[in-house]
This record gives structure tokens, C-alpha cells and sequence, in this order.
């Protein structure tokens, strides 16, 4: 028998500047909703994170709220957010291995 399945209520945030953690991009969505999670890739070579992240929120209400919101402005820069193209449907609590998340 296949588990349930979870809707995931995820942006993908771009043009992030190599300044901000994730702690502070964390930080800045919670105002829109609950962040259950904040994934921000680093290049292993350069020690940098990759310019990108996905925030996951509680609820489809955090997403909404803050897909609404443009511009979204972190240390002068505009940062670009998207919903995640296609809904993704989890089976299992192991999701994205090799990324580095805040819990």
C-alpha cells in the first residue's frame, strides 16, 4: 500500500545576492506565512551559495501571500519568486538529498 501523499507549498527564489544566508532569506518569507523550510544550494568549489532557493511554507496560504508581494527586495537587490512549476507530491520525508536546508 503506497503512503500518502503531502502537497508541498514551495517557491523558487532566484537573483538571491552571494551576501544573504539562508537564515536571512528564512527571515524575510516568514512574513508572508509559516517557512517549514528554506533549501539554498552551494557550489562546493566556491564555498558560495548558488544564487537560487526554495522556500517551503506551511500552508498554500504562505505561498499565495507571498507570490502576491513584487517587488521583493533583499540588500538592494530584487529577487525573483516563482511557484514551483510542477506540484510536487512527496511519499516520503527524505526529499532532496545533498542540500543544505535550516530546519
Amino acid at each position: 500500500m503506497a503512503a500518502p501523499s503531502r502537497k508541498v507549498f514551495e517557491a523558487f527564489v532566484s537573483r538571491i545576492p552571494w551576501t544573504i544566508a539562508s537564515k536571512e532569506v528564512r527571515e524575510y518569507f516568514g512574513q508572508f506565512g509559516v517557512v517549514k523550510k528554506c533549501t539554498l544550494p552551494f557550489d562546493k568549489e566556491t564555498g558560495f551559495h548558488k544564487g537560487y532557493c526554495w522556500v517551503t511554507f506551511t500552508s498554500e496560504e504562505g505561498l499565495n501571500n507571498a507570490l502576491q508581494k513584487d517587488p521583493h527586495m533583499l540588500e538592494g537587490e530584487k529577487l525573483q519568486v516563482q511557484r514551483r512549476r510542477r506540484p510536487l507530491q512527496l511519499s516520503s520525508p527524505a526529499e532532496m538529498p545533498g542540500m543544505t536546508e535550516t530546519p
